[in-house]
């Protein structure tokens, strides 16, 4: 049995697991802490301080996504001298960057937006002052304003400990730190796989969705989840829809297998064909040899086919067909394709796009 450790936490005694965070602790007993820059799964770093708590006997606040807990640790979460940090905190974030909500693809769902509005802040005690960047759009997928970046790290975390792509990084030093690619590059011009992990993890708006400018709100959006079709693999993700169309893909963490959140360029990208309006509807055949394509009805075409791989088949034997099948099918799907060809069609010439 694992052990467990005594701690208490704003009056309240709970129980911890052995090499356990304060901050970890007190969540699972629905015990509220702020942060930033802690994201689970990662690395943690203790960047932002936005999680600091008093700890009884520690000279100094602690910041609780670091610090273990220990037998008859006593812990306060809301303490003046907490509350005056994480505001100091919040405010410095607040005006060291261009928080323009009015026409952020953020709001609604930013977290330094939920912080201000926790600590009941008006306006920063320090004029705003941001570094001027020029946003970055010289991609279709992935737009990203570093006015807006709070250097939490998370981005980079992402990118190089759950996606291991390793292409994000800090850049320079104190005020001039910045976050990118190697060389300060564009994303375009980088080593970027764009699997929108980075953008996904942002908790404000510095990195984001670029196909989903304009498109809709967070609080608009439908979110229903949904398989991946790209490939077998069967990645959970969720469709943000807004007015009946698909605005952007996002992960979610909650769904554990098989991909954990995380998605590839086509299952966050690759979703301009559902609402393209050249795309197919309808089957459509030729009924006359040599005329054009005319829609159909699914009966009318696979009536068609049918006849078309019976006059083959007798024609030339069984084995002048063959049969292709995709990798944005099911397992079972497959199965009974290749089962089909098998069995009914009677040929072995069978292949799979995933090879291609």
């Amino acid at each position: 049995m694992e052990k467990k450790i005594p701690i208490t936490i704003d009056g309240r005694e709970v129980e911890a697991a052995a090499g356990q965070m304060i901050l970890e602790a007190a969540r699972e007993n629905g015990i509220f802490i702020p942060t930033l820059c802690h994201y689970p799964g990662t690395t943690k770093v203790g960047a932002c301080r936005v999680c600091v708590v008093d700890v009884e006997g520690a000279r100094s606040l602690v910041a609780s996504c670091c610090m273990p807990v220990s037998p008859g640790m006593v812990v306060r979460t809301d303490t003046k001298k907490v509350r005056d940090a994480q505001r100091l905190i919040v405010e410095l974030l607040w005006a060291s960057g261009d928080h323009n909500c009015l026409t952020c693809e953020q709001n609604g769902n930013c977290d330094l937006q939920n912080l201000v509005y926790w600590l009941e802040l008006e306006t920063p005690r320090f004029s705003i002052q941001f570094p001027k960047y020029k946003p970055e759009t010289t991609n279709t997928m992935i737009s990203r304003d570093l006015n807006k970046c709070i250097l939490c790290g998370r981005c980079i975390r992402a990118c190089n400990e759950i996606q291991v792509n390793e292409v994000l990084d800090f850049s320079k030093r104190g005020s001039r730190a910045k976050v990118g690619p190697a060389f300060d590059a564009d994303y375009i011009d980088s080593e970027c796989f764009f699997c929108g992990e980075c953008a996904d993890v942002c908790p404000v708006g510095a990195i984001t969705f670029r196909q989903s400018r304009f498109k809709g709100r967070p609080w608009e959006m439908q979110k229903v989840k949904t398989t991946c079709t790209y490939c077998g693999v069967g990645c959970q993700m969720d469709l943000n829809i807004n007015n009946g169309k698909i605005v952007k893909v996002t992960g979610n963490r909650d769904y554990a297998q098989p991909n954990g959140g995380s998605l590839c360029i086509k299952g966050r990208f690759g979703l301009d064909f559902v609402n393209n309006p050249d795309r197919l509807k309808k089957p459509l055949i030729r009924k006359e040899k040599g005329g054009e394509l005319t829609e159909a009805s699914w009966d009318e075409a696979l009536e068609l086919i049918a006849k078309k791989f019976g006059e083959i088949k007798k024609k030339d034997g069984a084995d002048s067909i063959a049969g292709l099948s995709s990798a944005r099918c099911t397992n079972e799907e497959n199965y009974l394709f290749q089962k089909f060809m098998r069995a009914v069609v009677g040929t072995n010439n069978v292949d799979h796009c995933a090879r291609l």
